[in-house]
């Protein structure tokens, strides 16, 4: 009998030792999965994981000045534009069949170095160039949008389109907005997205400025055009983003750069003609034009300490945002 009683006790404790097992296993697999979701894309499926920086610079690579460039119709770039602001909203699945109509698609990417998710909204037909020289698009889903990072000439100002990709990936809430082709693909000024209003690099600057978003645009410069210094920060037509403006001049001069003001005195490339510049302005909405040396461009070393930066303000957008 002692025996029976002994067997019983026994089996009881393996009973209950397994169901702890079990229960520290499905406890162990909810956590897994809820971790999952955060890089998860709306439809369900893992969001694919990319070094993002690599996977733009990889694009841009393929831009080539004797390019052919189609002029977008009205229609379509309204069309990517109101895309965006779907998806700013939280609509990914209403952007889709819009941007299907007009040969996009939207994918959903982690990048592997920040864990953020970030939508991409790009031409369908693959990753290597656009043949018809658009725009890209790369919308941070992990935090509320509350400012824009711009590349108008990627590759023919070298190396932006790092600094862009770097930005980007610096600060949360960002939206960076890249030219798709060379500016001097297809005839005369017509890739040249910063003066172009028939763009559809143009017609996302306008949308993200009317939702008052702030923005700074990122350009380059031959050393000889502005010896001695390397950097001209400007604020374009507008004075909204004058503040910001004295902000950013201040953190590159505290790391060691030479700032051209424009507000303060008379400087080369000052960015007076930029139309996204001057939609801006219009809205009311902080622009800042900023033009990089060649030799700071040139430098992995000088590119961070020029994201930091530009850290200081993109960080401070995304916090006057949240307030």
């Amino acid at each position: 009998m002692a025996e029976i009683r002994a067997k019983a006790i026994t089996m009881a404790a393996i009973t209950v030792a397994f169901g702890l097992l079990v229960a520290a296993l499905s406890t162990c697999t909810t956590a897994r999965s809820a971790g999952d979701d955060s890089a998860r894309t709306p439809d369900g499926t893992r969001a694919p994981e990319v070094p993002l920086e690599r996977r733009i610079t990889g694009f841009t690579a393929g831009l080539d000045p004797g390019a052919d460039y189609r002029e977008p119709r009205r229609a379509e770039r309204r069309a990517v534009a109101h895309a965006v602001g779907l998806v700013l909203d939280g609509h990914p699945d209403r952007a889709r069949p819009l941007l299907a109509d007009v040969g996009f698609r939207l994918r959903t990417l982690t990048d592997t170095g920040t864990g953020r998710r970030y939508a991409e909204l790009a031409d369908r037909t693959g990753d290597g160039p656009d043949p018809r020289g658009w725009a890209r698009v790369y919308v941070d889903l992990a935090a509320p949008v509350r400012w824009s990072v711009q590349v108008p000439h990627p590759v023919s100002d070298a190396d932006t389109e790092r600094l862009g990709a770097r930005v980007l990936l610096g600060s949360p809430g960002g939206v960076l907005v890249l030219a798709g082709a060379h500016r001097r693909a297809g005839d005369g000024d017509a890739a040249d997205a910063a003066h172009r209003t028939d763009s559809v690099f143009d017609a996302v600057c306008d949308e993200l400025a009317r939702r008052g978003l702030p923005g700074v645009q990122i350009h380059g410069f031959a050393d000889g055009s502005a010896p001695g210094r390397d950097v001209v920060a400007s604020t374009g037509t507008g004075r909204a983003g004058r503040p910001d403006a004295r902000r950013l001049a201040a953190a590159l001069t505290a790391r060691h750069f030479s700032v051209c003001r424009a507000w303060v005195r008379d400087c080369p490339l000052e960015g007076r003609d930029n139309v996204q510049g001057r939609g801006a302005a219009t809205e009311r909405v902080p622009f800042l034009h900023i033009e990089f040396a060649r030799s700071v461009r040139a430098s992995d070393g000088q590119i961070r300490n020029a994201v930091a930066a530009i850290g200081t303000v993109t960080a401070r957008w995304a916090a006057d945002g949240a307030g």
